[in-house]
């Protein structure tokens, strides 16, 4: 069968498995970067996950492997063991016809098997870097005749802290070697790495609204803290949610949030760093087959995550950067499909959603939460339409007979049929629409009203004790510029210790023996419960309000 494919200089042994995949046309990185890798042209593609980068180096790496050899030709480094899998698992799908030893390599699983394989021959290693790293020091990975080396997923690798790791690969391979390099976002670290390993490589970048997934409706509603959950299953209820991916910071934040969703009906489960690797695959296996609705997940456990059809992520909290946000919301509205990404805002986390509506070039809509009066129309729109469908269907002969009965007994249909309802409708008392407050007035407002009156003055200045920025409080630290901080050794300090995100803490302003730093007031407890007393430069010093 002929197809487009037949134009990027692909075999035609290549070109059969593909199309016998189902693929038809190449998507737009495929099209663009088979051809520059096939000619062994160094490549940066920037693009999201689900844009078809897998097939853009597996199919030239296909074509360009030569039989019989006796050591590794390509090597393809990658964030994580899912991922290495899903790799592995289609490049054998596309060398159908056109075979290669491929292996994938990847910590959790013992190094017997792996080693073993490696000493048989293999054709493709795809491994994640610690583990090749260690199968290397071990002698058993040798890389010094890799044709090819493909980095998917840079950036995510570069966050998971693997920097090091690759370039201590990359010193290992030949210095004519050709490399592609895969990412979604080209932070300065990975253009500095492109610009120490790469040969002139040609840069392939989706157009931009691709790149900031802007096919994805993006919406926020802000919300007091406390009342995130409830905000949470009120979307519930009123959103057409075939699978959901729920963000939340911690892992001990997404075993609670699990369970409280789970208390109130919903079918969740968690994905966090908890998980052995045969848990996580089979919660995964439970949500590819639509067995499991929503899960709930940290960042780290979701890196590398490639499922398909997810139509809704939520962020129940903000990333700590705006990388971080695109990476999420990209896990729906993927392969050319809509999806809907819905942020929980804080209020005092509004001024982290416009640094992220600024990296992203995008407006995000802010929209209500749903009231009371909307999921009760909703649910009962939503009965009304399926008794509907069953009524065109015609199949419910049992339910009918049923009726006949009561109607024989002397009882009124109209009065049937409401009690039919009330039944079908008991499942609704395991969901209560729980209460929401109104957004609160920021304390930090009321410290500014009692210095104004104390002052007489309306805002405050850098230097005076109160913060006038809505949803802050200002804290006054006893040590200053005659002890040398600077504003990241308050945020590391107060970060660190009270556990909070850094990019939450507001202004500083260093004085000289004293510091005055805004905190968000949702976190002033816990800032002053556990970093009361903080270390600075390896100094104790007390933190208090101004």
């Amino acid at each position: 069968m002929t197809t487009e494919f037949t134009q990027l200089n692909l075999h035609p042994q290549l070109v059969q498995a593909v199309t016998e995949q189902g693929y038809e046309t190449p998507m737009p990185i495929q099209a663009a970067i088979i051809p520059l890798m096939i000619q062994g042209l160094d490549v940066i593609g920037q693009a999201q996950t689900g844009t078809g980068k897998t097939a853009a180096y597996a199919l030239p790496i296909l074509q360009n492997i030569q039989p019989e050899q006796n050591h590794v030709q390509s090597l393809i480094v990658v964030p994580t063991r899912e991922l290495a899998l899903q790799v592995v698992e289609a490049i054998s799908g596309y060398g159908r016809y056109r075979p290669a030893r491929v292996l994938a390599v990847y910590g959790g699983l013992a190094y017997g098997p792996q080693i073993n394989r490696l000493k048989r021959g293999v054709d493709i290693v795809v491994g994640t870097p610690g583990r090749l790293l260690d199968l290397m020091n071990k002698g058993v990975l040798n890389i010094g005749q890799a044709r090819t080396v493909v980095l998917d997923e840079a950036d995510e690798m570069l966050s998971m802290g693997f920097i090091e790791d690759i370039h201590a690969i990359l010193a290992e391979t030949p210095p004519d070697r050709q490399t592609a390099l895969f990412s979604a976002t080209l932070p300065p670290e990975i253009r500095r790495l492109a610009d120490k390993y790469m040969r002139d490589p040609q840069a392939i970048t989706l157009g931009g609204e691709q790149v900031t997934v802007a096919a994805i409706d993006q919406r926020f509603c802000v919300v007091n803290q406390n009342d995130k959950l409830a905000a949470l299953t009120r979307m519930f209820e009123v959103e057409e949610i075939t699978s959901a991916l729920v963000f939340a910071r911690t892992r001990a934040g997404t075993n609670e949030l699990a369970s409280e969703l789970m208390a109130r009906g919903y079918s969740a489960e968690v994905l966090n760093g908890d998980l052995s690797q045969e848990a996580r695959e089979q919660t995964l296996k439970r949500f590819r087959e639509n067995k499991l609705r929503v899960l709930v997940a940290t960042d780290v456990a979701a890196r590398g995550l490639d499922i398909n059809d997810i139509s809704h992520v939520f962020n129940y909290d903000l990333p700590d950067d705006s990388e971080i946000y695109v990476h999420r919301i990209g896990r729906t509205g993927r392969a050319g499909k809509s999806g809907i990404a819905i942020t929980l805002v804080a209020p005092s986390e509004r001024r982290r959603l416009k640094q992220i509506e600024a990296f992203t070039r995008r407006k995000i809509s802010q929209v209500e939460v749903p009231t009371e009066e909307d999921i009760l129309n909703h649910r009962k729109d939503r009965l009304v339409k399926q008794i509907g469908v069953w009524l065109q269907r015609g199949r419910y002969k049992k339910e009918r007979e049923i009726v006949e009965m009561l109607l024989q007994e002397g009882h009124d249909p109209v009065e049937i049929a409401a009690a039919a309802l009330k039944v079908a409708r008991a499942e609704e008392k395991q969901r209560p629409i729980a209460p929401i407050s109104p957004v609160a007035e920021p304390a930090a407002r009321k410290f500014e009203r009692r210095k104004n009156q104390s002052s007489g003055k309306g805002r405050t200045s850098a230097n005076e004790p109160v913060s006038h920025e809505p949803g802050m409080v200002r804290l006054m630290l006893h040590m200053g510029k005659q002890q040398g901080i600077r504003p990241g050794d308050v945020v590391g300090a107060i970060a660190s210790q009270a556990r909070i995100p850094g990019y939450s803490i507001g202004k500083i302003f260093i004085q000289e023996k004293h510091t005055l730093v805004d905190v968000p007031e949702e976190y002033l407890p816990q800032v002053l419960g556990k970093a009361k007393e903080v270390h600075i430069l390896k100094q104790p010093t007390q933190l208090q309000i101004a």
